[in-house]
């Protein structure tokens, strides 16, 4: 095994009693983010929970700016909240929409954005359009282009890696498109960051939400919104605002946070915040771009392998992949599957049609079982996990 490889799996307790092949639901912590999270909570009910939060100032502040770097940001621009979908929704309220308002979006969009969209449809008369998909995979830019030349369009909002699959969107791309239009672009980057190097300059997004607990290897419960200084200086801010987000100057007067701050809440879980930064600490260390690279050339065996053994189809569709894999395994539902696998030590978990409805009905699959590798994930667990699914491929098929 690999010095580096070896190092990481050391550095990660969760490693020795199983094989984790869920990443892309949460990945394992590495025993520095546990060790801040609980160091903080020792804190807390030792000292207390405000007076630990002012001992905690200027590691918060280094948490910040971790973040900031992952994403080629500066802290400024970083609002901490409670997840990923929180973060998107802050941003998606920041828009002050109207009937007869045109959000455009793709056809391999994050559920809980969909049904956001969904429910402004229905509430405030906004129109839902998705940009059409190469023949390869993931949005056309092109398709989006078109879109956005109707003046109506008041928001660009893309996943960058959906839930369901291993497709990874033309984010660059569409993000130039948004910008030649003057569109607000709103970035997903829950399933990317940690495993996909992030330059938000380069995405020319105005918000791009994350989340702690996957890729980045940081705690659940724990997400951040980017906040650009172009939406700042727009004076952009979430339709239910905080005291932590503005100053209440008068009896009908508030006066914004000048910085991300006013998408974030008063009340935070610090050991949260504290476990985030460190998360990101870590993965500066191991270096995003190097990381990735393993993650997603272990995703690719893993494709290559799996796609030979019959019975099992693969789902995923894309010029370039991502470290999720989505295999249909023939006379199985992939809850069942995930959990048979469970009991045998590999963790996994099952897409389901409902959370991606378009790609589902396109792949005609109702589930999908979805393994998620990561940089400290080992070769010699991949074959395990071949072996395993090879196994249950052929019970699936002599059963049907």
């Amino acid at each position: 095994m690999d010095a580096l490889v070896k190092q990481w799996r050391e550095d990660t307790p969760g490693c020795v009693k199983q094989i984790h092949f869920n990443n892309a639901g949460s990945g394992l912590m590495p025993r520095g983010v546990l060790d801040a999270i609980t160091a903080h909570l020792n804190r807390e009910a030792n000292v207390g929970g405000y007076e630990s939060a002012d001992d905690a100032e200027a590691a918060v502040a280094d948490a910040y700016a971790n973040v900031a770097r992952v994403l080629g940001a500066q802290p400024r621009n970083i609002a901490v909240v409670e997840n990923s979908t929180v973060a998107f929704f802050q941003a998606l309220s920041a828009i002050d929409f109207k009937a007869g308002d045109v959000i455009v979006t793709t056809r391999n969009d994050y559920i809980s954005n969909q049904l956001a969209y969904l429910s402004l449809a229905r509430r405030q008369g906004v129109e839902v359009r998705r940009a059409a998909d190469l023949v390869s995979g993931g949005a056309d830019p092109q398709s989006a282009k078109e879109l956005l030349r109707d003046p109506r369009v008041r928001l660009l909002a893309v996943t960058w890696v959906p839930t369901n699959s291993g497709l990874m969107q033309p984010v660059e791309a569409l993000g130039e498109v948004a910008e030649a239009a003057g569109v607000p672009y709103l970035l997903d980057g829950c399933q990317a960051v940690g495993q996909i190097p992030v330059d938000v300059a380069k995405l020319r997004c105005d918000f791009f939400s994350g989340t702690a607990r996957k890729f980045l290897r940081g705690p659940r419960g724990i997400g951040f919104l980017y906040v650009s200084d172009r939406a700042l200086k727009r004076g952009d801010f979430p339709l239910y605002i905080d005291m932590r987000g503005a100053d209440w100057v008068a009896a009908d007067s508030f006066a914004l946070a000048p910085d991300a701050r006013r998408f974030e809440n008063w009340e935070f879980a610090y050991s949260l915040v504290l476990g985030l930064g460190e998360a990101a600490r870590y993965a500066l260390g191991v270096g995003v771009e190097r990381g990735g690279r393993r993650a997603r050339e272990l995703a690719a065996m893993l494709r290559s392998k799996l796609g030979g053994i019959g019975g099992i189809r693969v789902l995923d569709r894309g010029r370039d992949l991502a470290a999720i894999v989505t295999i249909e395994v023939a006379g199985w539902d992939a809850r069942e599957l995930a959990k048979l696998l469970r009991m045998r030590g590999i963790n996994s978990s099952a897409s389901l049609r409902a959370y991606a409805v378009i790609d589902m009905d396109e792949k005609r699959a109702a589930t999908a079982l979805r393994l998620s590798p990561h940089y400290y994930n080992s070769e010699e667990e991949l074959e395990r996990v071949v072996e395993e699914l090879k196994a249950m491929a052929a019970r699936g098929s002599a059963a049907s």
